[in-house]
């Protein structure tokens, strides 16, 4: 398995300010096609979902319930008991926020894709992110796209994050494929979507610093299938997407139980780190509907709750094969 280059961008000489300009513009014009597929995705997973309507601290009343033997007196709501043979205590609806931080990978190996699936990785971590950001602010959090924008609650701030990322395409931090080392505020949250085929030990160290100050966290691994089953025969020339290298090998097909195995053991180091850091972690494969890691997400940020807010990880990492809540596994054929 080929390791990503953690090097920064190329030098900024002529051709490559163009080139990066030809990528902005590329990315202006597909965005409000994916913001619209974004949008799409959120409404289908939103349905049947509950709001983060609850109790909780705040200051807009929620509901009257019974009195319970574990309730302070001071809370007993005496007007509306006097009519009942009950006390009743009045509820406010919770209404704090936490801050979520997205990031999506948009180095250039994520402009793979294969002929197993007809959209690359790069625009599927888009989706998915604008989708989360979506479901997010719609259940009263606020988002921020990591190292580059400032927390909204905004209804619009999907399109705001869309905007952003268009117009700061060229900056060297999006090219990379790590996120950016921020410091966050203790109790917000992360959603890192990337292929995160960098060294493991690149990797840990990075999240190590965003998971600093009790930070929760997910990571979803977006692969293309191609990329978790090495379908190629006979002989084939990889072509780095990064760098240009090339690599010809004779049998294609010889190579492929050597790399499943590095492929599955660098997903453990991954999920090794996730479990130590009391993240969560999942495979998303480009072939498979954008919905299905955005309602697992949804779940696991609720601990399947009755609301969707940021919730710590149970402490378990996803481990491979099929999940009981609905999420993609590692599908090795």
């Amino acid at each position: 398995m080929a390791a990503k280059s953690t090097a920064a961008a190329g030098s900024a000489g002529p051709a490559r300010v163009l080139q990066l300009e030809g990528e902005a513009h590329g990315l202006a014009d597909r965005l409000p096609d994916l913001l619209m597929e974004a949008m799409r995705i959120s409404s289908t997973v939103a349905h049947g979902i509950h709001g983060r309507r609850r109790a909780g601290p705040g200051e807009t009343f929620w509901q009257f319930r019974q009195f319970q033997s574990m309730d302070a007196a001071t809370l007993i709501d005496w007007r509306r008991s006097a009519s009942s043979d009950h006390l009743f205590v009045r509820e406010r609806e919770w209404e704090a926020a936490h801050t979520v931080w997205l990031w999506p990978d948009l180095s250039a190996s994520m402009q793979f894709a294969s002929h197993l699936s007809s959209v690359t990785k790069h625009d599927r971590v888009l989706v998915l992110m604008l989708a989360m950001a979506e479901l997010l602010v719609r259940g009263g959090e606020r988002i921020a796209l990591l190292g580059l924008t400032r927390p909204s609650a905004s209804r619009k701030a999907a399109t705001r994050l869309a905007e952003a990322l268009a117009s700061n395409a060229s900056l060297p931090m999006l090219q990379q494929s790590l996120p950016p080392p921020e410091r966050l505020t203790r109790f917000s949250g992360v959603v890192l979507l990337s292929d995160f085929l960098d060294p493991a030990d690149v990797i840990a160290e990075r999240l190590a610093i965003l998971a600093a100050g009790g930070v929760s966290g997910h990571m979803i691994q977006v692969l293309d299938p191609a990329e978790e089953s090495l379908p190629y025969s006979g002989r084939t020339e990889f072509i780095g997407v990064e760098d240009q290298e090339r690599w010809t090998a004779d049998r294609a097909e010889a190579l492929r139980s050597d790399y499943r195995a590095a492929l599955l053991e660098h997903r453990a180091k991954l999920e090794e780190t996730a479990r130590r850091l009391g993240w969560s972690f999942m495979v998303h494969h480009t072939d498979r509907p954008a919905a299905e890691p955005i309602l697992s997400l949804i779940m696991r940020m609720s601990n399947a709750g009755g609301d969707y807010r940021m919730a710590g990880s149970s402490g378990a990492a996803a481990k491979a094969g099929p999940k009981s809540d609905g999420s993609e596994g590692v599908k090795v054929p």
